[in-house]
């Protein structure tokens, strides 16, 4: 169960993990609440799905549960709702209430110092008396399920778990998991998803936005039509659909505010390529898996590519649902698709297009954004944003520059970054400009 911990989870990968089983439960409602009181801290995911009966509960704390699985369903390998929990806490309680049976709850505990002790694989059976009333408090007037974390080991990792640092970063990691929810599940949250049921997803009670990474709202995103390629996989053909885009260049964005939305979580660079779905649900989100590298020039290329979990196998999808590697029979006709996108990428890279009512070429250089998606027709000198980086103090530009590095070197270990990020910000009086300290300066 310990090496179990370690499979390749973070904080908001293990939590979408658990929204699966919300979704393939009928939930209409997920509900994610996040409190901190230093080392009495917990996360709390509830759903009003249609619950579960003692046996299945019991099968579905088992590890490897035995189980089928179908074309809808977003589950795998029957270890997430263990192998998540535990990933970030040492001590998982689940209590459910079945609609079936809606006269009791039963609740499930494992708990990793007991089994130490024990040595042996013991999920204890409570009575809803033996548990904090926030275990059950969300069954009271609902059927489903809620999944508790305690003694969050992997998420408060600090050397005070009740201090300052350990609650702000507490917070950014609140924010990282809405981010990456908004992302990953886009399609359920929009109604865009094949299941009839909507879904609503609330983290603190806030309701999670769908975040669409390829900008269809925007009049100036390009949809160049979809493509339907074919390999073998369970014993049949199947099907696997791309669709691709390229996003508007930063002066055809209807406006800073809706360009910076669509940098998405990792921004532009690190967002560009393939997003690559399972029964609708996110797997990955961008990047060229060894297609081609990530280009400051290609980055307004995204392209859309769609599997059944009936090619599971071909595709190699890992136990967490955050990698996949591209199967040799489509790789080619990828790689095509691909050159062709970017292709159109670079073009509108390259086109300054028309700048929406109210937003001049002077104002797009000097926005927070970046100027970078257009080519200048002015002398590098007298670019407002250059100028205002120049005149800068040198420590001001050099924090500015480590940040930069530090976030695109570590962007895909979250956690690591908001801990340098913390640190640095804490040492900042001694050698920053005044606000740079500030949240809104470091982010």
């Amino acid at each position: 169960m310990e090496s179990l911990r370690d499979l390749g989870y973070d904080l908001p990968t293990a939590i979408a993990d658990l929204v699966d089983n919300s979704i393939e439960a009928d939930a209409t409602e997920v509900r994610i609440d996040f409190h901190f009181a230093g080392t009495d801290s917990w996360i709390r995911i509830a759903d009003n799905g249609r619950g579960m009966s003692p046996p299945e509960l019991d099968e579905a704390l088992r590890y490897g549960t035995r189980r089928s699985y179908d074309e809808r369903h977003l589950g795998r390998f029957g270890l997430g709702l263990k192998t998540a929990s535990l990933s970030q806490c040492q001590c998982l309680t689940v209590a459910t209430r079945a609609r079936e049976e809606p006269e009791r709850i039963e609740v499930r505990r494992w708990d990793l110092a007991h089994v130490g002790e024990t040595d042996s694989w013991d999920a204890l059976k409570l009575d809803v008396s033996e548990c904090r009333t926030e275990c059950v408090e969300p069954l009271k007037e609902t059927s489903g399920v809620v999944v508790f974390w305690e003694r969050l080991d992997r998420i408060l990792n600090y050397r005070d778990p009740s201090g300052g640092w350990a609650k702000e970063g507490f917070a950014r990691l609140c924010r990282n998991v809405e981010e990456h929810l908004a992302m990953v599940f886009h399609r359920f949250l929009s109604g865009e998803a094949r299941r009839t049921l909507p879904l609503n997803i609330f983290i603190n009670g806030n309701p999670v936005k769908p975040w669409d990474p390829f900008a269809r709202s925007e009049p100036a995103t390009q949809s160049l039509g979809s493509q339907k390629l074919f390999l073998r996989g369970a014993g049949r053909t199947l099907s696997v659909t791309v669709r691709s885009y390229v996003l508007p260049s930063e002066a055809q964005f209807s406006s800073a505010r809706a360009r910076e939305a669509a940098s998405g979580p990792k921004k532009w660079n690190r967002q560009q390529g393939f997003y690559i779905y399972r029964a609708d649900r996110m797997i990955q989100s961008g990047g060229w898996n060894r297609l081609r590298t990530l280009d400051e020039h290609t980055k307004l290329a995204r392209i859309a590519i769609d599997f059944s979990p009936m090619a599971d196998a071909a595709f190699r999808i890992n136990v967490a649902k955050m990698s996949v590697q591209l199967p040799d029979e489509i790789r080619n006709s990828l790689a095509a698709i691909a050159s062709a996108v970017v292709a159109r990428a670079k073009e509108a890279y390259r086109s300054h297009g028309t700048a929406p009512p109210g937003r001049s070429g002077g104002s797009r250089a000097g926005s927070s954004t970046g100027s970078r998606d257009v080519e200048r027709t002015t002398p590098k000198s007298t670019t407002p944003s250059e100028y205002e980086a120049e005149s800068q103090p040198a420590d001001r530009r050099l924090a500015r520059s480590v940040i930069t590095v530090l976030k695109r070197e570590l962007a895909e270990h979250p956690e690591l970054l908001s801990r340098v990020l913390s640190a640095l910000a804490e040492l900042s009086a001694d050698f920053l400009p005044n606000d740079a300290g500030r949240d809104d300066a470091w982010e």
